[in-house]
């Protein structure tokens, strides 16, 4: 019984440490990005006209970054309801940048400059087609917002708005514009971090 005992005794511990890393990296993600008051990464990513855009461009800028995806429901609905582009449009005229990343696969610039057109997009759609920039900031839906102030530092990440509903029309606050408004009166943010919602942002796959 005693022969038998060990060798059962280790395989458990084996399926407890494989257990234990499964879920340590599930949650990996989770545990991963931009912190609240801490330096946004750096990236530069290409535009839907091929031009190279990187954040260090917007120094002394504040920048706005909106995960994109244009075949997701939620992203559509806000463009149908310009939340998005009136946001952005609010605040272009008091230093705000206002960037949307795409980093859906299978999406590329050609179809983020059709959705550009379509929708009256002035700003730049940045394909972020490693999945590189979304792991650093720890984006994980579309929409899916960070606000960075004109020192470089992130002062809120999270959802555009209140309204998580499919149908959408019943937001009571713009977390977005409450954070730009704080910010830009030099203010610190008095919320910021709320929960994003939308569609999942799906990571390309790394070769191993």
């Amino acid at each position: 019984m005693k022969k038998i005992a060990i060798p059962a005794l280790a395989v458990i511990a084996v399926a407890l440490l494989l257990s234990s890393r499964a879920i340590a990296d599930h949650h990996e993600g989770d545990a991963k990005g931009a912190a609240i008051g801490k330096a946004a990464p750096e990236f530069s990513l290409k535009d839907q006209n091929g031009k190279t855009v990187s954040l260090a461009d917007y120094k002394g800028k504040t920048v706005v970054l909106e995960w994109f995806n244009q075949g997701c429901p939620y992203v559509v609905r806000h463009y149908k309801a310009k939340t998005m582009i009136d946001t952005a449009a609010k605040y272009k005229d008091k230093d705000v940048v206002w960037l949307a990343i795409n980093t859906t696969a299978g999406k590329t610039a050609d179809d983020n400059k059709a959705s550009a057109e379509s929708w009256g997009i002035n700003y730049p759609i940045l394909s972020d087609t490693s999945s590189s920039v979304a792991q650093a900031y720890g984006a994980k839906s579309t929409p899916h917002m960070f606000v960075i102030d004109k020192e470089g530092k992130l002062v809120y990440k999270g959802a555009i708005d209140d309204d998580a509903s499919a149908e959408g029309g019943n937001a009571k606050t713009n977390y977005v514009a409450k954070a730009l408004d704080e910010t830009l009166a030099g203010k610190p943010v008095s919320t910021p971090e709320t929960k994003s919602y939308g569609c999942g942002v799906k990571y390309q796959k790394k070769d191993s």
